[in-house]
């Protein structure tokens, strides 16, 4: 309870998540899951380096031809 005495308030989707949640209990052990293979990857640090080291600036305006002296 707050302090000013009012009922806590549940918004209606955080009604709907924690329904959810008691109607599928591994709902979240999917979503971990499906995370790992997506997004949680050991990353090779020297590739990083490498690529950021090879990495070429961009000029101000991409489409201006270079100048030719002639």
């Amino acid at each position: 309870m707050n302090f000013l005495g009012l009922p806590d308030y549940v918004s209606d989707t955080t009604q709907f998540l924690e329904e959810l949640k008691r109607a599928k209990p591994q709902l979240e052990a999917e979503q971990r899951a499906g995370r790992a293979l997506l997004w949680d990857r050991p990353q090779d640090r020297d590739f990083l380096r490498q690529a950021q080291a090879a990495r070429v600036p961009q000029k101000p305006y991409v489409y201006q031809t270079e100048p030719t002296l002639s």
